[in-house]
């Protein structure tokens, strides 16, 4: 039977030992256990969360600056910052109802719709498209005094040329509020004059690129009227398709741009029906060397082997290169018409 040792207490006196105890961590050899929460290096977990948010911000910085650089960033800007004549406007007159019928909206509801401006010398910025919604938060501000009206949702855009701005401008005014076949007329010789556009041709082509080109057809035929009687009438955004299309064929007489000249000539003040009235005595009036055209032939070659003769209303083509195919093409291009 073995035998057990006995447990003796140490003499009084004598030194207590601890325990011998091996070490569980290679950099606690004495055993005692590290507190890593007073460590000062962040855990692995902490730097990957801290790294990710910095790539997020980064990237919602990145995403900012680009939605700011390319004019789709909303901003809030004084409406005394900009310039509503920077571009010459192709509305000639606002409609008082539909004017009330805005600022009614925008008192109510506030501004729905951003209008668009360009940066220009000196911090201001300079007006695309959004007069009319300018002018309504300018009336309600000097109305009411509330600051709310000061100022004006925008976006800064960044056209590449002046061409563009004034295309941005139209194609607004095209999906808002259709404009006349005068104004439309009149922008084009406007940008013309002012050497934004070659000449009309180019014009046309770039202002109303989405337009069919029958109506671009009907707005090359005001264009007479905007450059011989621009001048002279009041209310010119008034003149339907039919009377401009008649008008535009009648200035091609000198007799008929005297009697016009001197029938709106030093009237200023008069309205919209006394003007459409002088207007309709005029295209009634006539004159002998109206009558001698009507019945006249003209015929003038359009391409080679193709001729055309106008008697009266009447036209005939002739010629080699009137073929079945150009007939075909030409027959689809009346019926655009």
């Amino acid at each position: 039977m073995a035998k057990r040792k006995r447990l003796t207490l140490p003499a009084e006196g004598e030194a207590t030992r601890a325990p011998e105890t091996k070490g569980m961590f290679i950099d606690a050899p004495t055993g005692v256990v590290p507190n890593r929460l007073s460590s000062k290096s962040p855990p692995i977990a902490d730097m990957a969360g801290a790294a990710a948010a910095t790539a997020a911000l980064e990237e919602v910085s990145a995403e900012l600056a680009a939605v700011r650089a390319e004019g789709r960033l909303v901003q809030k800007l004084r409406t005394t910052q900009i310039d509503a004549s920077h571009l010459m406007r192709d509305r000639v007159v606002i409609d008082g109802e539909d004017m009330a019928t805005l600022i009614a909206s925008i008192r109510e509801r506030g501004q729905q719709t951003p209008i668009e401006v360009l940066e220009t010398a000196g911090g201001g910025y300079g007006l695309i498209s959004g007069w009319r919604r300018l002018a309504a938060l300018a009336r309600l501000y000097e109305e009411t005094g509330d600051a709310q009206f000061a100022y004006v949702h925008a976006l800064v855009r960044k056209p590449a040329s002046a061409q563009d701005a004034y295309v941005a401008m139209v194609e607004e005014n095209e999906i808002r509020v259709g404009l006349s076949y005068y104004e439309r007329a009149q922008i084009v010789a406007r940008t013309v004059q002012a050497g934004v556009y070659s000449d009309s041709k180019k014009a046309l082509q770039t202002l109303f690129s989405s337009a069919s080109r029958a109506k671009r057809s009907k707005i090359k035929s005001f264009l007479p009227i905007v450059e011989v009687l621009g001048s002279m009438l009041c209310h010119p955004a008034a003149i339907g398709e039919r009377m401009g299309l008649e008008l535009s064929q009648r200035l091609s007489d000198a007799a008929f741009v005297t009697a016009a000249h001197k029938a709106l000539k030093g009237d200023d003040t008069r309205s919209i029906e006394t003007e459409q009235k002088i207007l309709s005595r005029l295209l009634k009036g006539g004159n002998a060397a109206q009558s001698v055209k009507k019945t006249e032939s003209v015929t003038e070659e359009l391409a080679p082997g193709i001729q055309m003769t106008q008697r009266g209303s009447s036209v005939t083509l002739s010629g080699s290169g009137v073929t079945e195919e150009m007939i075909g093409k030409l027959r689809l291009a009346l019926k655009d018409l």
